[in-house]
């Protein structure tokens, strides 16, 4: 337990989604925060539908996750209709009440002084969680950081609905005690332009003051495992296989640059259906381009397959790429880019909106793509494949500049300032500047 040198009190934040368990982009952001929370004297703790957390910090309530059965019916009969049938009404009510109950005891559990939402006052998944936090805040007053990642006004599959009263009471709520957290720009613009919110930019981070250690002699044998000879090139598609990554791209490129290669898909197609990845191994077939398809043996954690094959992390599998493709044509803000920074990789990237408005204008040097596969692009390929010197300059550059603008020395700084103007504790603002003055 943490307490405020300054105020005596304990700090103790509460973070609140659908799922914080694996690597999706939420998940991973969160262990970030919770690690920049702890230098700031913060014990955190977590309250979600699905949880990888330690129990002792853990408060899991099953109809908070977007898979329970009675969200997924209250989805499906809320979204792609203009008017919701009575019954899902009084189905919303009684979730959100059974929700909200378990967050005052989740914050008496655990003397939450802080909640941080993640998400989950953004995207539409679970709408009597977001209204249930909504109401909670609004009854108790609660200091809160409210996290968004990706709106739902954002998504052409939200835009017809039922529930347009829910989305625009909670999704997401303007109330006095909550101050929000955009990751893009064009969040930023959106949600002041939408609802009146002044909201705080935080972009993702990583943690750039400390590069990735070495690989280990776990990893020592992650070409051979892939079936990458030696004089074959991996290049790696750190994605899932959906339709916005845009993979036909990586695909072309490979094919027209007519050296020795194998493009290495990291994750599967998830619950987004299959049709994108028949149509991916179609065309991969179709240029004779050697693609890889090896979510089996890439996981969250090391281990075994069933089968008796090792299982390495995305963070093990890195190291040996020699080239990152990132073709995606809608990203919130692209965890991708900065890991490929992160491990010293060039990375191949399309144009799409937030990488044009925040990322590009910081001066990175990539190989990109506007929309397409252009002569251009397959000559600054082959160069950085073949020009070690060159190569190695852009990978340096690109570091540098992430350090400056995506490290956890950014978060922190900007956690400060939310912190002081929530919480109005000036230790919390002088904590790690040197001065420790009450």
């Amino acid at each position: 337990m943490a307490f405020c040198d300054y105020c005596g009190r304990e700090h103790n934040v509460g973070f609140i989604s659908t799922r914080l368990a694996g690597t999706d982009g939420v998940s991973l952001e969160v262990d970030k925060w919770v690690t920049v929370l702890e230098k700031l004297g913060f014990t955190s703790y977590f309250f979600a539908g699905e949880l990888d957390t330690p129990p002792e910090v853990s408060f899991l309530v099953d109809k908070a996750h977007f898979k329970h059965p009675a969200i997924k019916d209250i989805y499906l009969n809320s979204f792609g209709v203009r008017y919701r049938k009575r019954f899902i009404t009084t189905e919303i009510q009684d979730i959100k009440r059974e929700i909200k109950d378990n967050l005052y005891k989740f914050v008496e559990k655990f003397k939450i002084d802080l909640l941080v939402p993640q998400n989950s006052l953004t995207i539409p998944l679970n709408i009597p969680l977001g209204i249930a936090i909504t109401e909670f805040i609004a009854e108790i007053g609660i200091n809160t950081i409210a996290h968004h990642h990706d709106f739902y006004w954002e998504r052409d599959r939200f835009k017809t609905n039922g529930v347009w009263d829910y989305l625009n009471m909670a999704f997401p709520p303007h109330l006095p005690s909550i101050q929000h957290v955009v990751i893009n720009s064009s969040a930023d613009n959106q949600l002041s332009l939408r609802t009146g919110i002044s909201p705080t930019l935080i972009p993702n981070v990583m943690d750039f003051e400390n590069p990735p250690p070495p690989p280990d002699d776990y990893t020592s044998d992650v070409r051979h495992a892939l079936g990458i000879e030696d004089d074959t090139l991996f290049i790696l598609q750190p994605t899932r296989i959906v339709q916005r990554k845009g993979i036909e791209h990586a695909i072309e490129l490979v094919h027209r640059i007519g050296m020795k290669a194998k493009l290495v898909i990291s994750h599967a197609s998830g619950d987004e259906g299959y049709d994108y990845e028949c149509r991916v191994k179609d065309y991969s077939e179709l240029l004779k381009v050697d693609t890889l398809f090896v979510s089996d043996i890439i996981g969250e954690e090391r281990g075994v397959t069933k089968d008796g094959q090792k299982i390495y992390t995305l963070q093990d599998v890195y190291p040996h790429a020699d080239l990152v493709t990132y073709p995606s044509t809608v990203e919130g803000f692209g965890n991708a880019f900065l890991e490929a920074i992160y491990f010293h990789k060039p990375i191949v990237v399309n144009t799409y909106a937030i990488y044009t408005m925040d990322i590009k204008p910081k001066g990175f040097k990539v190989i990109e793509l506007d929309g397409y596969v252009t002569y251009e692009s397959i000559e600054k390929t082959k160069k950085v494949l073949t020009d070690a010197d060159y190569r190695r300059k852009m990978v340096d550059t690109n570091y540098e500049i992430a350090r400056t603008y995506y490290s956890y020395k950014t978060l922190q700084q900007k956690l400060k300032n939310l912190l002081m103007d929530c919480m109005g504790c000036p230790e919390i603002a002088n904590r790690h500047n040197g001065d420790n003055s009450q």
